[in-house]
């Protein structure tokens, strides 16, 4: 059939439509947002294995929320200085890390009723459970430790020297403990049946590591920089495999692997995903917009939501040098439930 330049004109017109149309599609961003009115600064958030709930540090509290809508179905007290929050469902239980006190709260997760106050080393950060070895490990940061706790009778038993400012701890579910060391720009390997420190591997051009994320299965470790890189390194050998290009402020990196998306949280206010091709190639999907502050995330491995805490400010940079972050504006405290789709 013949066609007239008319009507090629139109047909040329149309497709440059639909692939501008599909070029602006939106890819990640906020769909929704949870407000939480009391006051106070924020650190990890964790989502519940064993029901839709999320638990969102908040300076001397743990907020539980429904995921799904927002709505508040509990909230954990005398939270000193909250960092993180663990759960070992096998036992029950949830773990939460208090940074002023230096203790460990011990919850049950069905009730939310607290079971024991665990003391540890100074500072502890971020926390974990391993299903290998059946224990919770804690970063401690000032005395620069892993504090190691038996969550079946919520005993210490075991205080690991790191030599160095501990920040996340991922496990490859198989014996290896890794944990990012901030101020060596390095990562330490934890033996989990010994627990000794049996390596350590310098992360290239990466300083200042703060979050990090695993692949089990291609044997990857993701660790996000405060110098705006994404460091990823072999999880048998320690070698560098790539450095990738993120958002600034990042402090906490998460992966899904239905998806094999790497996130990079990045308190710029910025969402950064990477799309892990496969064991050495990685593609930087996009730089969604979040919000400024929001610098942790948890990944919902179920819907692919990302949730991220963060607040509003009364000024966009700090006021002084000294000054590590912007003023929060009391009561905006919010968390962020950012996703893919139209």
């Amino acid at each position: 059939m013949k066609m007239t330049f008319g009507k090629l004109f139109m047909i040329a017109a149309t497709l440059a439509m639909c692939n501008a149309t599909y070029a602006q599609s939106p890819g990640y961003h906020v769909e929704k947002v949870f407000h939480i009115p009391s006051p106070g600064r924020w650190d990890y958030i964790a989502l519940s294995p064993v029901n839709d709930n999320i638990y969102v540090s908040h300076q001397t509290q743990v907020n539980i929320l429904n995921k799904n809508t927002g709505d508040s179905v509990g909230v954990i007290l005398n939270t000193e200085g909250v960092h993180g929050i663990a759960f070992a469902p096998e036992f029950k239980k949830g773990f939460i890390s208090n940074g002023r006190i230096n203790t460990v709260t011990v919850f049950d997760i069905n009730s939310s009723a607290v079971l024991a106050q665990i003391k540890t080393g100074e500072n502890p950060d971020a926390i974990m459970y391993d299903p290998f070895s059946k224990k919770v490990y804690v970063c401690d940061g000032h005395s620069k430790d892993l504090c190691i706790i038996d969550p079946s009778n919520n005993t210490v038993i075991k205080t690991v020297e790191l030599g160095g400012k501990p920040e996340t701890a991922v496990s490859d579910e198989k014996g290896k403990i890794y944990i990012n060391i901030e101020d060596k720009n390095e990562i330490a390997v934890v033996n989990a049946k010994t627990f000794v420190v049996e390596k350590r591997w310098k992360i290239g051009k990466g300083e200042e590591p703060s979050g990090l994320a695993i692949d089990t299965k291609t044997k990857r470790l993701f660790a996000g920089c405060g110098n705006k890189l994404l460091i990823v390194l072999n999880a048998e050998s320690g070698k560098v495999i790539k450095e990738i290009p993120i958002g600034d402020g990042c402090d906490g990196v998460a992966f899904d692997p239905a998806l094999k998306y790497i996130f990079s949280s990045n308190g710029e206010g910025t969402l950064t995903v990477i799309h892990e091709k496969s064991a050495n190639d990685f593609a930087v999907l996009e730089n969604a917009k979040t919000k400024r502050g929001a610098r942790t995330l948890a990944v919902d491995e179920k819907t692919h939501k990302v949730y991220l805490p963060t607040a509003e400010f009364a000024n966009a940079v700090p006021q002084e040098p000294a000054q590590k972050r912007p003023n929060m504006v009391p009561g905006t405290f919010q968390v962020l439930v950012v996703g893919k789709g139209r």
